[in-house]
């Protein structure tokens, strides 16, 4: 396949005439508001299993049409923006590759990079290089399409990880896409991207699960649900996050999920063997140690 660029200009807007989100959730649909908001889509379509949800995805005017039917649903997409959970999207791959001609443009939004990108190149042949592995590192802890804003990713770091056949214009075109939305976005390894997350984003979701799930198995657990501070609270947020999700999320990047997992129980044990012997003053410097690296986490953070 010839490269031609998609983009005279860097600045441009990139006319759309049609996209198709698989998994009209929060995320897809926030992509697909925030592009019909900016003017840059004619049409998007929604596909998934529940007809109901895209009907409330197209009152809410997050999409113009739908089908659950995949071949109706991507037929003439310029576009295909997979946003459903990691192992559906690796099987949805499998589909595509029989369904779309290799111009067509396919890109996600998982939270674990190198297996899904195992998966498009078992199954995308040459449309490989039509397939720009995607992240953005936003969201809520609400689900669904009644969840969905167009201004979500302003100011969110978006992660591009294309591969050595990834055609270079195609993810011109996505990043472009992704700035219009109002992102920062980023190219980086897909190993390094996994490594990082599962520090950063998969084991605060872990522990977060966690705590919730102790909680619950306590005797008389609803004496405690009164007294759950707003600190409780806060940290467990993510916990409402969607469990399908999030399976996919721990399973697909096993590795260093448990690396990181093995080393929060390394700190904790740590903490537990200082509260024992009653060693107040290293506590403390983990404490303040722990509340100086926040502080430059906050400084270094996008929002």
């Amino acid at each position: 396949m010839a490269e031609e660029p998609f983009l005279d200009d860097a600045e441009a807007l990139p006319r759309l005439a049609r996209i198709t989100i698989i998994g009209v959730g929060m995320i897809g649909g926030s992509f697909a508001l925030s592009l019909k908001g900016k003017g840059v889509v004619d049409e998007v379509v929604g596909y998934g299993r529940s007809r109901e949800r895209l009907e409330t995805a197209k009152n809410l005017g997050v999409i113009d049409r739908f089908s659950c039917d995949l071949t109706e649903a991507v037929t003439g997409a310029d576009l295909i923006f997979l946003a459903a959970p990691i192992d559906a999207s690796k099987r949805l791959l499998k589909e595509l590759v029989s369904l779309v001609g290799p111009e067509v443009i396919i890109t996600d939004a998982g939270s674990v990079k190198q297996e899904i990108i195992s998966a498009a190149r078992e199954s995308l042949e040459e449309g490989l290089a039509m397939f720009i592995p995607g992240h953005p590192i936003a969201g809520k802890e609400k689900t669904g399409v009644t969840a969905a804003d167009g201004a979500l990713f302003v100011d969110h770091r978006v992660v591009l990880t294309p591969v050595e056949e990834t055609n270079r214009y195609a993810t011109q075109r996505v990043r472009r896409l992704w700035e219009i939305a109002g992102a920062d976005v980023v190219e980086m390894d897909a190993m390094e991207h996994d490594r990082l997350l599962a520090m950063t984003s998969h084991l605060p979701h872990a522990v977060a699960f966690a705590l919730v799930a102790l909680l619950g198995e306590q005797q008389n657990a609803e004496e405690f649900f009164p007294l759950a501070a707003g600190g409780f609270y806060d940290l467990t947020r993510v916990a409402s996050s969607d469990p399908v999700m999030w399976r996919d999320i721990f399973l697909n990047n096993k590795e260093p999920v448990l690396a990181g997992i093995d080393g929060y129980i390394t700190v904790l044990e740590r903490i537990r063997e200082l509260i024992r012997l009653g060693n107040g003053t290293e506590l403390e410097a983990i404490f303040e140690h722990a509340r100086e690296t926040r502080a430059r986490i906050r400084t270094g953070r996008v929002v």
